[in-house]
């Protein structure tokens, strides 16, 4: 299906959702997915949800409403209806769609949505959820099996949606929120061993060394911050 490369834009922004809203339709098109939290949807009869790494393409006329928790912040698109946009569309949020948020041509940023990879209703990863749990366990061992678990997906399946939403593999993404964590403690004065095993390295020296490689400091310079 061909899409149209830069329709005109009705608007385009952040917003943010909370409560229920009862079933309703546009006149025109939407196009949405979430920057934080995630928005249960029934559309035209059917339950879906648009979160993090999956939106949705509502087209106009179709009935829709909504079920959020307080703060969840989702970028939309409303665009006229037009020949390509009649179609209601599950899609992969991918790391350009997430990028062209927070740039200021709305053409660009339609051109990204409409591009990514049609999905097929699937289990999300909820990055808020995976940071939380890996936050007050990170010295504990994390195999990727273990991180899928928290979301009832297969390794395969984790490893490619995390993937395709972050740009980072599992071990990539626990090695960033260890490293993330590392950093914090060194600044507060803490032992460059004991931030070791807090974040989850068996030694000061591996530690060390993954500053070293990933972020290009030492933890001499982390501390003279």
């Amino acid at each position: 299906m061909k899409h149209p490369t830069s329709p005109e834009i009705l608007a385009s922004g952040i917003r943010r959702y909370s409560g229920e809203r009862a079933s309703h339709a546009h006149e025109h098109v939407q196009i949405m997915f979430a920057l934080q939290g995630r928005m249960e949807l029934e559309i035209d009869g059917h339950c879906t949800f648009a979160d993090s790494s999956c939106g949705m393409l509502i087209p106009a006329g179709v009935e829709h409403g909504f079920l959020a928790a307080s703060e969840v912040r989702m970028f939309v698109l409303d665009v006229p209806p037009l020949p390509g946009l009649d179609q209601l569309r599950r899609f992969a949020v991918t790391p350009a769609c997430r990028a062209s948020v927070r740039q200021a041509d709305a053409g660009l940023q339609i051109a990204q949505l409409l591009q990514a990879p049609r999905v097929l209703t699937r289990r999300g990863i909820d990055l808020a959820q995976l940071d939380a749990a890996l936050a007050g366990r990170l010295h504990q061992p994390w195999p990727t099996a273990r991180m899928a678990q928290l979301f009832f997906l297969s390794t395969p399946r984790f490893h490619a949606r995390l993937l395709e939403l972050t740009g980072l593999t599992p071990q990539a993404y626990l090695r960033g929120r260890r490293l993330d964590r590392a950093e914090q403690l060194l600044r507060q004065g803490m032992a460059l061993d004991a931030s070791a095993l807090q974040v989850g390295y068996q030694s000061a020296s591996a530690l060390s060394f993954a500053l070293k490689r990933e972020r290009q400091f030492s933890t001499r310079q982390l501390r003279a911050h």
